[in-house]
């Protein structure tokens, strides 16, 4: 069973209001999930369309309200992790410093920022994931070609569902495999209706669609409430269950801060296997979850910079500098570190990071 946990009522109000359509369309992939038939039927192509069609309304309202949005030279779509803020921190301050542009950061999510630079208005995504965005990938890079990679990833790890250390000892807990026995999903039982709860993304992650894939393929669908909220509120919970000795699972990743602070412990499972992995996601297709199966680990992921073609022949300079930057796990790691834990601003944490880093700044801008 799919929860979708609300994120704090303040926080949802100080959205820009051309993003809040994330929050619909996640609760028609809700609704896919929780109720297929009725998805398939109803909704079927039409939602497919719904999407492309409320995208491109909200994308024209939103420029025509705000008047300056394409004021700035340069365009950054900024969706909602840690790095990624920070990062698009790091190349603005670089950016208008040294090559004397104004750039503009938007909050949006993944899919509005590559249908943003495929119609022209907006230019650069500071971080994509790979394989979690893949579709996009091969859409606006591949085919269209209106969007450009960076050839430098960050290695990273995806996904995997964690313990802390001393869950693994209680419960006894190896193998992801084990959550789709109901004895020890109770153990995981936060809110005491029988079945055990697991963080498995915030709305709008491409990976948080995914999990959805891996929880049905390991069967601990049938056995979890697969809870979907913000990553700050999931780690409040994390905080509050080693505080308190309690048992909990949920999605982790790297690069983050979260192996910093707590003991964490992955689940085994199958290592990656290309022809087990058949990943769908519902901007693609209304029977993505149907037809979907990943009953095995990740593939290894790499985290890339991404701009529109059209900056080569605007501002060659800024297409040069950001097909050379070459950030690393370390440098994600302090970020996230920085900002979540020790709460530094971003754009503080940009302008420190700048200065501590010029030669290799250096570097970037003269290759």
């Amino acid at each position: 069973m799919l929860h979708q946990i609300p994120s704090n009522p303040l926080y949802q109000e100080s959205r820009l209001i051309r993003h809040r359509h994330e929050i619909f369309l996640h609760s028609l992939d809700v609704t896919c999930y929780k109720y297929p038939t009725f998805y398939k039927f109803f909704f079927g192509v039409v939602i497919m369309n719904l999407r492309k069609t409320f995208f491109s309304g909200i994308l024209a309202v939103s420029m025509s309200l705000s008047g300056t949005a394409m004021a700035a030279d340069v365009i950054m779509g900024v969706p909602n992790w840690p790095t990624v803020k920070a990062t698009a921190d790091i190349l603005k301050v670089i950016i208008e410093d040294n090559l004397g542009l104004d750039v503009e950061l938007q909050t949006a999510s993944n899919p509005i920022v590559f249908e943003a630079m495929d119609a022209g208005k907006m230019h650069v995504h500071p971080e994509v994931w790979l394989p979690n965005q893949q579709n996009l990938h091969d859409t606006y890079v591949v085919e269209k070609k209106t969007v450009k990679m960076n050839p430098y990833g960050v290695p990273s790890s995806p996904g995997e569902m964690c313990v802390t250390k001393s869950t693994a000892e209680r419960t006894g807990i190896k193998t992801i495999e084990e959550l789709a026995d109901p004895d020890m999903a109770a153990n995981f039982d936060t809110d005491s209706d029988g079945k055990g709860n697991i963080w498995i993304g915030a709305p709008g992650w491409a990976s948080t669609n995914i999990e959805m894939i891996r929880a049905k393929s390991y069967g601990y669908d049938e056995t979890m409430n697969l809870d979907v909220m913000d990553e700050t509120l999931a780690l409040a919970n994390v905080d509050a269950a080693v505080a308190n000795n309690s048992n909990i699972v949920f999605m982790c990743y790297t690069p983050h801060h979260m192996f910093t602070l707590y003991n964490l412990i992955p689940l085994e499972e199958p290592p990656y296997d290309a022809e087990k992995w058949v990943v769908i996601q519902p901007t693609d297709d209304p029977d993505w979850l149907e037809k979907s199966s990943a009953p095995v680990h990740w593939d290894t992921a790499s985290l890339h910079i991404m701009f529109a073609t059209t900056l080569e022949q605007d501002f060659p300079e800024v297409a040069k500098f950001l097909s050379s930057v070459q950030f690393t796990t370390d440098h994600l790691s302090a970020m996230t570190y920085a900002v979540v834990v020790d709460k530094v601003d971003t754009m503080d944490y940009a302008r420190d990071w700048v200065n501590n880093n010029q030669d290799l700044v250096d570097a970037w801008l003269s290759s």
